[in-house]
């Protein structure tokens, strides 16, 4: 459905080390520069991130309300995901990373960060019904 997603960063080489870190614990490579823009490009599995200065050149800002998902294979990769980004400057929010019931919907496993420059991202799986 979504072709990508852009991220506006004010500090793209912190950045850079963050998304690095959470890409690479999820089997994903470095970011790639922009060789005519201060960006970087992630593609893992089909999916494409950028994180970079607004092409606008004004100040990065934090989208109220927005989440940014990333799927992990399993509860051991969302810990990876959340140690790397935590190492890396993030910063845990919501409800403590885990699997949670809900419902009709079953399990799912959900942890939230906040990236560097304060964007929400959440990385989660659907479980397997017992």
């Amino acid at each position: 459905m979504f072709s990508h997603i852009h991220i506006g960063s004010n500090d793209t080489a912190r950045a850079k080390r963050f998304y690095d870190a959470l890409i690479g614990a999820l089997g994903g490579g470095e970011g790639v520069k922009d060789p005519d823009r201060d960006r970087y490009f992630y593609s893992h599995e089909g999916a494409l991130l950028i994180v970079g200065a607004p092409l606008d050149e004004k100040e990065a800002t934090v989208s109220n309300g927005s989440t940014i998902g990333f799927r992990v294979d399993s509860p051991e990769q969302g810990a990876a995901w959340v140690r790397a980004g935590l190492d890396h400057g993030g910063t845990l929010i919501e409800d403590a990373p885990g699997i949670r019931d809900r419902g009709a919907r079953g399990q799912i496993y959900l942890a939230y960060l906040r990236d560097p420059d304060g964007h929400k991202l959440c990385a989660m799986k659907f479980m397997e019904p017992k």
